[in-house]
């Protein structure tokens, strides 16, 4: 996709990159070129980064905030957000990003005293791998095995392009207004096989009424208590609390593992309680 000459100072941009993808990637080059001093600063001062292929990512890592904070401006961005209420859609339009990098953008707009909604995100391939975490509100994400199978993320493989809503509760009670959406590579040819990711974005549900997306969603019911509409997730099956869940794959870690031959409840690992 991009390919930068030091010695000639010239850098090569792919020509099947759409045109906010050459943007993001002349913007990355740009950083790593007028930054660097600053960048080995950074990532020399941070001691876990141990090894140079840390450091090497870090710096890869720093660029890439440079390029997303130079198309989309820390104030301006997030004076646009506020006032179209987080239109994930609108904004890439405004600002000549992609959809995923307004995401990413959402997700770093803690500066104090001017903070935005404190978002986390997540990217899944069709197989269910997490290839990026990100979580300001809250949440906890996998690091390793797949994410709940409840999460709204995986259903967004059944509706290409359709942005759902979900509001999720995790075991430890904290409710999220969660949103997703799938996203499919536009680069290649006829014979270029095309990636397809899902794209999970939520908040804290206090947050809820600032998003576009709950328009619609009866969240007084959720603030009385009623939460017959909020869908019981967890972070993986081995650390999940919920046992009436027919979609568990796992017996959880924390629980002695109970089998009864004689009796099966909703799935085979969840518990049966005795008559």
């Amino acid at each position: 996709m991009r390919r930068y000459d030091p010695k000639k100072k010239v850098l090569g941009i792919s020509e099947v990159l759409p045109p906010r993808s050459r943007r993001f990637q002349v913007a990355h080059q740009l950083g790593l070129v007028a930054l660097s001093d600053v960048f080995d600063e950074i990532v020399h001062a941070d001691k876990e980064l141990t090894t140079s292929e840390a450091r090497a990512l870090a710096r890869v890592v720093l660029a890439n905030y440079f390029a997303s904070a130079v198309l989309m401006p820390y104030e301006p961005f997030l004076e646009a957000a506020r006032a179209e209420r987080y239109d994930i859609e609108l904004l890439a339009h405004r600002f000549g990003a992609s959809f995923e990098q307004v995401c990413h953008r959402l997700t770093s707009m803690g500066r104090k005293g001017k903070e935005g909604v404190p978002f986390h995100m997540l990217r899944i391939d069709m197989a269910g791998n997490i290839s990026k975490r990100f979580s300001n509100s809250g949440i906890r994400i996998a690091r390793f095995s797949g994410a709940c199978p409840r999460w709204n993320i995986h259903a967004a493989f059944l509706t290409p392009g359709m942005i759902r809503v979900q509001i999720s509760r995790m075991p430890d009670g904290a409710i999220y207004f969660c949103l997703a959406r799938t996203l499919r590579s536009d680069r290649g040819g006829y014979n270029v096989p095309h990636t397809v990711h899902a794209i999970g974005m939520g908040c804290d549900i206090r947050y809820a009424r600032e998003l576009v997306y709950s328009d619609g969603v009866d969240l007084a019911s959720i603030e009385r208590g009623d939460h017959q509409a909020v869908v019981p997730v967890g972070v993986t099956c081995r650390l999940c609390e919920h046992f009436d869940c027919a979609q568990r794959a796992f017996p959880p870690l924390l629980h002695p593992l109970r089998v009864e031959e004689n009796v099966r409840g909703v799935s085979f690992y969840a518990p049966v309680p005795s008559e």
